[in-house]
């Protein structure tokens, strides 16, 4: 879909419908829906007298405008309590009317701004949130349906402004919103890609035509690779698989050449069947989801390369699956990471912090600094805070506060959760150093303190995306299955702390 803004009147835009708005508990339409209104011989106030229009959040609301304007439909959409209305609702309302404009078969579609008239809202801003909406709302992933769509897609775009003077920011508006929608479209097509069509591989080529098509620097480290880096963490988890492993590396370098990168790292577990620790049949189809924080990370570089920000950034991603084959780990198995510590499995299943402590001590290697790492790492996450949110722990609490504000900047809920010392006795080990599972309890918190073994005095968030990384039912922008969650934050920690960088 093409977005674009022009300088006119909404009434006069000739398109197959209009979306206009109205805030719940207002009797009078105003502004440009008020025009509207004027223009359809008053059915929009007559519609909210007669109690049909509310203005509730995302309540839709279609009318057929039988020559009386340019447009064939207007939709009016709902924009609830006005003093509840924020950026990430301009996202979710965009996404249900452009969904619903798709099924009635609209090809293009013009909107007003939604919160930049009464909702006071910053207009840049405000039409970001509508780009990203529109455009996160209306994706699908069809690739492996033969079946024709019962419909059609939105062609074409057209954000309508009076103001010819404020275009150019609303064209940067449109600009980010469509790099970052775009990006974690690419995240959620990946993360929804079955196993047997996203091996490491696959993966890793991927990341190679990011990398390509973007001009990002790139590596892949093979298996041989990481023998000689000591990746014994990672190599075991690998064992298992006839797929080879892994390991990503892409870069990119738009700060002064002496600065630290920063630093992110994906999961990339590929799929995962828990190992030897198997796990239950029902819902493991799921599992081909478990590199969603690799994938996010892929996408974040892609969108970073794009917005080019003055920041050097080095995105990782260590990539396997975790199968039970005849030379698979063993629960009860020492394995020694890349910094020289010992680990006892004790559950197959715990495999994703195993990759990500070499991951960690590689990025440390490199000397990146801060670092933060996404992972759909613990059920725990899940069972605490549900589809909604991530969990975010860390040793830096100036870089924990960041990486939430970027979160929350994006839509993206992100809930911090304690690192108190006391938890680290649950991964105490009889026969190694550490082992990688704490138990039954706080064990997102437990998994975190694994990590933190191996960041040591390096500023480091992780980031717990098991629960919002694939959702079972929709929810506004968000469409069943991956969500593509933790890539607009990651590009907005980049933004930010390139903003802190000398001049």
């Amino acid at each position: 879909m093409e977005i674009k803004v022009i300088s006119g009147d909404i009434t006069e835009t000739k398109v197959d419908a209009v979306i206009v708005n109205l805030f719940e508990g207002v009797e009078h339409p105003g502004g440009a829906t008020g025009a509207v209104d004027q223009a359809l011989g008053g059915i929009i106030g007559q519609l909210i007298g007669e109690g049909e229009i509310k203005g509730k959040l995302n309540e839709i609301t279609l009318i057929h405008t039988i020559g009386k304007m340019e447009a064939e439909r207007v939709v009016v959409v709902g924009l609830g309590k006005q003093e509840k209305f924020t950026y990430d609702s301009v996202r979710g309302v965009m996404a249900v009317a452009c969904r619903f404009l798709r099924k009635v078969g609209a090809k293009r579609v013009a909107t007003i701004i939604h919160g930049a008239g009464a909702g006071g809202m910053d207009m840049e801003r405000a039409v970001q949130a509508l780009t990203e909406g529109s455009i996160l709302g209306l994706y699908t992933f069809r690739k492996h349906v033969t079946k024709e769509p019962e419909h059609g897609e939105i062609e074409e775009m057209i954000v309508v402004d009076r103001d010819e003077s404020k275009l150019p920011l609303l064209e940067r508006g449109i600009n980010r919103g469509s790099v970052l929608a775009e990006a974690t479209n690419y995240a959620r097509d990946m993360t929804n890609e079955p196993a047997n069509y996203m091996t490491p591989s696959d993966l890793a080529e991927a990341a190679r035509s990011v990398a390509a098509e973007r001009g990002l620097g790139f590596d892949v480290l093979e298996r041989e690779d990481m023998e000689k880096l000591g990746m014994g963490a990672l190599l075991g988890v690998a064992q298992g698989s006839k797929q080879p492993p892994k390991f990503i590396v892409m870069s990119y370098r738009g700060g002064d050449s002496t600065a630290t990168p920063l630093g992110f790292i994906g999961k990339g577990i590929t799929f995962d069947s828990g190992g030897i620790s198997i796990k239950p049949s029902e819902g493991m189809d799921e599992m081909k989801g478990d590199m969603a924080g690799g994938a996010a990370v892929i996408a974040a570089m892609r969108a970073i390369a794009e917005l080019k920000p003055k920041i050097n950034v080095t995105g990782l991603v260590p990539a396997t699956e975790n199968l039970p084959g005849g030379a698979a780990l063993k629960p009860g198995d020492v394995l020694r990471a890349m910094n020289g510590k010992t680990i006892e499995v004790a559950n197959t299943d715990a495999e994703g912090r195993l990759i990500l402590a070499d991951a960690i001590c590689y990025a440390r290697k490199l000397g990146l600094a801060p670092l933060v790492d996404v992972a759909t790492l613990t059920g725990a996450c899940l069972v605490a805070l549900g589809d909604i949110c991530t969990g975010a722990l860390g040793n830096d609490q100036e870089l924990v506060a960041k990486v939430i504000k970027a979160g929350d900047e994006a839509g993206e809920k992100i809930w911090q959760l304690p690192m108190y010392e006391e938890y680290k006795e649950q991964n105490k080990s009889e026969v190694a150093d550490v082992k990688n599972t704490g138990g039954r309890y706080a064990g997102a918190i437990t998994a975190a303190q694994f990590l933190a073994e191996f960041s040591e005095d390096t500023p480091w968030v992780h980031l717990d995306i098991a629960g919002p990384s694939f959702i079972k039912k929709e929810q506004t922008y968000l469409i069943k299955g991956a969500t593509g969650v933790a890539v607009r934050t990651l590009v907005n920690v980049a933004l930010a702390l390139a903003e802190e960088q000398p001049k």
